[in-house]
Protein backbone atom coordinates (compact mmCIF):
# COMPACT_ATOMS: atom_id res chain seq x y z
CA UNK A 1 0.00 0.00 0.00
CA UNK A 2 1.37 3.39 -0.97
CA UNK A 3 0.67 6.35 1.28
CA UNK A 4 1.97 9.67 0.05
CA UNK A 5 2.08 13.15 1.46
CA UNK A 6 3.03 16.70 0.67
CA UNK A 7 3.40 19.87 2.69
CA UNK A 8 2.86 23.54 2.01
CA UNK A 9 1.41 26.86 3.01
CA UNK A 10 -0.79 27.06 -0.09
CA UNK A 11 -0.78 30.84 0.23
CA UNK A 12 -2.48 30.77 -2.18
CA UNK A 13 -3.17 27.35 -3.62
CA UNK A 14 -2.21 27.50 -7.30
CA UNK A 15 -2.01 25.35 -10.42
CA UNK A 16 1.54 24.24 -9.60
CA UNK A 17 0.38 22.90 -6.23
CA UNK A 18 -2.59 21.30 -7.93
CA UNK A 19 -0.42 19.39 -10.42
CA UNK A 20 1.71 18.02 -7.59
CA UNK A 21 -1.30 17.06 -5.43
CA UNK A 22 -3.11 15.41 -8.34
CA UNK A 23 -0.03 13.32 -9.13
CA UNK A 24 0.18 12.27 -5.47
CA UNK A 25 -3.49 11.32 -5.29
CA UNK A 26 -3.28 9.36 -8.55
CA UNK A 27 -0.17 7.39 -7.54
CA UNK A 28 -1.15 6.45 -3.98
CA UNK A 29 -3.79 4.51 -2.11
CA UNK A 30 -4.02 7.37 0.38
CA UNK A 31 -2.68 10.91 0.20
CA UNK A 32 -2.12 13.43 2.97
CA UNK A 33 -1.70 17.17 2.65
CA UNK A 34 -0.14 19.04 5.55
CA UNK A 35 -1.06 22.72 5.32
CA UNK A 36 1.03 24.93 7.56
CA UNK A 37 0.03 28.18 9.15
CA UNK A 38 2.00 31.18 7.92
CA UNK A 39 2.29 34.92 8.33
CA UNK A 40 2.80 35.33 4.56
CA UNK A 41 -0.95 35.72 4.01
CA UNK A 42 -3.95 37.09 5.86
CA UNK A 43 -6.07 34.19 4.57
CA UNK A 44 -6.72 31.97 7.61
CA UNK A 45 -5.39 28.42 7.77
CA UNK A 46 -8.92 27.00 7.89
CA UNK A 47 -9.90 28.86 4.71
CA UNK A 48 -6.85 27.55 2.88
CA UNK A 49 -7.64 24.04 4.17
CA UNK A 50 -11.19 24.38 2.86
CA UNK A 51 -9.84 25.06 -0.63
CA UNK A 52 -8.02 21.75 -0.47
CA UNK A 53 -11.01 19.89 0.98
CA UNK A 54 -13.29 21.18 -1.75
CA UNK A 55 -10.91 20.44 -4.62
CA UNK A 56 -9.53 17.15 -3.23
CA UNK A 57 -12.22 15.42 -1.17
CA UNK A 58 -10.33 12.11 -1.12
CA UNK A 59 -7.17 13.62 0.36
CA UNK A 60 -6.58 13.75 4.10
CA UNK A 61 -5.97 17.34 5.18
CA UNK A 62 -3.83 18.00 8.27
CA UNK A 63 -3.66 21.47 9.81
CA UNK A 64 -0.17 22.51 10.84
CA UNK A 65 -1.08 25.05 13.49
CA UNK A 66 2.38 25.56 14.98
CA UNK A 67 5.02 24.89 12.33
CA UNK A 68 8.66 25.67 13.07
CA UNK A 69 9.80 29.17 12.21
CA UNK A 70 13.32 27.91 11.46
CA UNK A 71 13.86 27.57 7.71
CA UNK A 72 16.89 26.75 5.63
CA UNK A 73 18.84 23.86 4.16
CA UNK A 74 21.53 23.68 6.84
CA UNK A 75 21.47 20.52 8.97
CA UNK A 76 20.13 22.28 12.08
CA UNK A 77 17.19 23.78 10.18
CA UNK A 78 16.52 20.54 8.35
CA UNK A 79 16.46 18.62 11.64
CA UNK A 80 13.98 21.06 13.18
CA UNK A 81 11.71 20.77 10.13
CA UNK A 82 11.90 17.00 9.79
CA UNK A 83 11.42 16.44 13.54
CA UNK A 84 8.21 18.45 13.19
CA UNK A 85 7.11 16.22 10.30
CA UNK A 86 8.09 13.03 12.17
CA UNK A 87 5.85 14.08 15.03
CA UNK A 88 2.89 14.87 12.76
CA UNK A 89 3.17 11.65 10.75
CA UNK A 90 4.22 9.34 13.60
CA UNK A 91 0.96 7.36 13.47
CA UNK A 92 0.42 7.56 9.71
CA UNK A 93 2.25 4.94 7.62
CA UNK A 94 3.49 7.32 4.91
CA UNK A 95 6.08 5.92 2.51
CA UNK A 96 6.29 8.61 -0.20
CA UNK A 97 6.94 12.36 -0.07
CA UNK A 98 5.91 14.60 -2.97
CA UNK A 99 7.51 17.98 -3.61
CA UNK A 100 9.14 20.01 -6.34
CA UNK A 101 11.79 21.38 -4.01
CA UNK A 102 15.31 20.32 -3.06
CA UNK A 103 14.32 19.83 0.58
CA UNK A 104 12.40 16.71 -0.48
CA UNK A 105 15.57 14.64 -0.30
CA UNK A 106 16.01 15.60 3.35
CA UNK A 107 12.41 14.87 4.25
CA UNK A 108 12.71 11.49 2.52
CA UNK A 109 15.99 10.70 4.26
CA UNK A 110 14.85 11.67 7.75
CA UNK A 111 11.39 10.11 7.53
CA UNK A 112 12.70 7.06 5.68
CA UNK A 113 10.30 7.46 2.75
CA UNK A 114 10.65 7.61 -1.02
CA UNK A 115 11.31 11.08 -2.43
CA UNK A 116 9.06 11.80 -5.40
CA UNK A 117 10.35 15.00 -6.97
CA UNK A 118 7.69 16.47 -9.21
CA UNK A 119 8.93 18.59 -12.08
CA UNK A 120 7.69 22.19 -12.03
CA UNK A 121 5.72 22.43 -15.25
CA UNK A 122 3.69 25.50 -14.33
CA UNK A 123 5.82 28.65 -13.97
CA UNK A 124 4.24 30.17 -10.85
CA UNK A 125 4.79 30.51 -7.12
CA UNK A 126 2.81 31.81 -4.18
CA UNK A 127 5.16 34.76 -3.78
CA UNK A 128 4.63 35.81 -7.41
CA UNK A 129 0.86 35.57 -6.99
CA UNK A 130 0.92 37.52 -3.72
CA UNK A 131 2.75 40.38 -5.47
CA UNK A 132 0.12 40.65 -8.20
CA UNK A 133 -2.95 38.42 -7.70
CA UNK A 134 -5.06 40.00 -10.45
CA UNK A 135 -2.37 39.49 -13.08
CA UNK A 136 -1.96 35.87 -11.98
CA UNK A 137 -5.62 34.96 -11.61
CA UNK A 138 -5.28 32.29 -14.31
CA UNK A 139 -3.13 30.24 -11.93
CA UNK A 140 -5.86 29.97 -9.29
CA UNK A 141 -9.20 28.19 -9.13
CA UNK A 142 -12.17 30.55 -8.76
CA UNK A 143 -12.83 29.50 -5.15
CA UNK A 144 -9.23 30.36 -4.29
CA UNK A 145 -9.16 33.66 -6.15
CA UNK A 146 -12.45 34.91 -4.70
CA UNK A 147 -11.37 34.19 -1.13
CA UNK A 148 -7.80 35.30 -1.63
CA UNK A 149 -8.89 38.70 -2.95
CA UNK A 150 -11.25 39.45 -0.04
Amino acid sequence: MNVGFTIGKFAPLHKGHEALIEKGIKENDEFYILINDTEKTSVPLETRANWLKELYPTAHIILGTNPPKQIGMDEKSVKIQTDYLKNIFKDIPVNRFYSSEEYGKYVARDLNVENIKVEKVIPISGSIIRKNPKENKKYMEDIVYKTFMC
